[in-house]
């Protein structure tokens, strides 16, 4: 397949998942991006507002076998990774899959469980891989993770530790729909459920192809160096405590190259990393105090790195 028909596929994918999740494109877009780049997505929003709805509309139009997990306080590392059980008749230790065990996992709130079983997702997400009792188990490809936390600061809440939010490719919020949107759901939800009407076009083999090909992309050395560029001034910006991480830097370069195919092109141009910047680099941004007396937010230090770090001229030839 060639360009041409890979950016068919994002665009059908886009169009079943708008039958279920109205209103909310540009985070259709996005959360399909994530997946196309072998990356994990966090998304932060109130109760109600169509996450699960989301993760499930995935999981119907690219045919993949996913679980949901609700994370409690009570959810134990081994509820997601799996556990070892002795088995009387033979005498031997069998495995048993935990809840991960997917091609799309559904985390939850999962800024409500225990530090001890968030940190249970380091390293599938990182890895692809679980280890228990010193074995280690390959999970299924393609595989991603979409984790849902409440606000911070909303009741029996834990945040996430800066190496977990370093390992979500992108952050996101849904937040509310629009006026027209909002009636849109009202009439979709009249006499049937919109997650019915979502079809298959796209499987396990389709993402798997079109992850290599994004991986193959063009970048030009300027593109390198603007990305390392935009990474290096978080880490020098007066109101930033811990700048965007290497993994932070890999992660804007993976989603600018999905960013081209999905618009149709072999190579990527500074507009494409401006349209992702700050849903990959504001979560990495910890603030310092004189950013939080300022009422300095993560969004604001993006813009003015947007505004600073000149950006390259490319090539006739490559435009």
């Amino acid at each position: 397949m060639n360009n041409t028909d890979y950016t068919k596929i994002i665009n059908s994918v886009i169009s079943e998942v708008k039958k279920a999740v109205i209103g909310k494109d540009a985070i259709i877009i996005k959360v399909l991006l994530a997946v196309l780049c072998k990356g994990h997505i966090l998304i932060e929003d109130i109760p109600g507002v169509g996450k699960t709805t989301l993760a499930l509309a995935f999981s119907k139009a690219l045919s993949l076998e996913h679980n949901r997990m609700q994370f409690t306080p009570d959810v134990l590392p081994s509820d997601v990774t799996g556990f070892s059980v002795y088995n009387k008749a033979t005498g031997n230790f069998e495995f048993r899959e935990g809840v991960a065990f997917c091609n799309l996992f559904l985390a939850d709130e999962i800024n409500r469980t225990s530090s001890k079983t968030q940190s249970a997702l380091l390293e599938l997400m990182e890895e692809k891989s679980i280890t228990v009792d010193g074995k280690t188990y390959k999970l299924p490809e393609p595989y991603t993770v979409i984790a849902t936390q409440n606000p911070i600061g909303s009741a029996g809440t834990h945040n996430l530790p800066d190496s977990q939010l370093d390992r979500f490719m992108i952050k996101l919020s849904m937040g509310y729909p629009d006026f027209k949107g909002e009636v849109d759901i009202l009439k979709s939800k009249f006499n049937s459920n919109p997650l019915d009407t979502v079809k298959s076009v796209a499987d396990a083999e389709t993402i798997l192809k079109l992850q290599e090909y994004i991986s193959n992309i063009y970048v030009d050395d300027r593109i390198y160096e603007y990305i390392v560029s935009l990474s290096t001034a978080t880490r020098e910006h007066p109101m930033v405590k811990l700048g965007v991480s290497p993994r932070g830097t890999l992660a804007l370069m993976q989603l600018s190259k999905g960013i081209a195919v999905a618009m149709g092109r072999d190579y990527v141009i500074p507009e494409d990393i401006a349209y992702i910047l700050g849903d990959v680099f504001e979560h990495r941004l910890m603030l310092n105090s004189k950013a939080k007396l300022s009422d300095y937010t993560a969004s604001d230090i993006i813009s003015e790195i947007l505004k600073s770090v000149p950006v390259p001229g490319l090539s006739d030839s490559r435009r």
